[in-house]
């Protein structure tokens, strides 16, 4: 199937590994110049090495800071498609995950998100026409004690999206998510490390929290990639308002 994807400008952040680098590579694949964002300038400059032959640019930013996203968006100019990636929120409970980088996770990840779809829905709207996809998780719809900082802020997330892809159409544009349960990356490591100190009080029992999973596994990166891609895609062009769950039934399984 031809996705009508080819041309397009399609910013990625935490487009350096993980979920953002497979969606990366599965954007170019169509044919997409690519924007890749990240703190790390190092690990940007690998996966533009890795993208050898597509029209990729890197943009090294620290977006949990206000002035850092302006200056992204400014520096990527006029995008079709943004993909709201960057941000990984630690796991644990309200008595054991510290304020601070309760706060400083959600600086990155809900501000974030917020944030850049304020900047890129603007341009978007002026123009009539433009996706915003933002990447979640599932335990916004499933909210956990042991998890309780990313099951806010993926609440929060899950609800923003909807509100604004509900009116975004007046302008032609599309505003949804995609919530992957936990998926085969090093951030799922570390998220589990946090929830097995909450409920087990050690954080090296972390593969127990990764327990009972549909098909016996996570869910691959370039899986959730692929899921992106096509929905980016015009000829899926009457979603918006949505955020789809991608968990294998997970949800309903515990």
């Amino acid at each position: 199937m031809d996705l009508k994807l080819e041309g397009k400008t399609v910013l990625i952040t935490g487009g350096s590994k993980g979920i953002g680098f497979a969606a990366a590579r599965a954007f170019a694949g169509e044919g997409c110049s690519l924007i890749l964002a990240a703190r790390s300038g190092e690990a940007l400059e690998k996966a533009q090495a890795a993208l050898s032959g597509f029209d990729v640019r890197i943009i090294a930013a620290d977006l949990s800071l206000a002035d850092e996203r302006e200056r992204l968006v400014k520096e990527a100019g006029p995008v079709d498609i943004l993909v709201n990636n960057a941000g990984a929120i630690p796991g644990g409970d309200i008595l054991n995950l510290p304020f601070a980088e309760l706060e400083k996770a959600w600086q990155l990840k809900v501000f974030g998100y917020i944030h850049l779809t304020q900047l890129v829905v603007e341009a978007m709207k002026a123009r009539r026409d433009g996706t915003v996809i933002n990447i979640i998780g599932d335990l916004g719809r499933a909210p956990r004690f042991d998890y309780v900082a990313g099951s806010a802020a993926n609440a929060g997330l899950i609800a923003f999206t909807e509100a604004v892809g509900s009116r975004s159409t007046d302008w032609n544009v599309r505003v949804f998510g995609i919530n992957p349960a936990g998926t085969g990356t090093e951030r799922v490591e570390k998220v589990a490390r946090g929830r097995a100190k909450s409920l087990y009080g050690d954080e090296e029992r972390w593969r127990d929290v990764l327990q009972n999973l549909p098909f016996d596994r996570l869910a691959e990166p370039d899986e959730v990639a692929r899921l992106i891609v096509s929905l980016a895609s015009p000829v899926l062009g009457y979603i918006s308002g949505n955020v789809v769950d991608f968990d294998g039934g997970l949800r309903n399984r515990r």
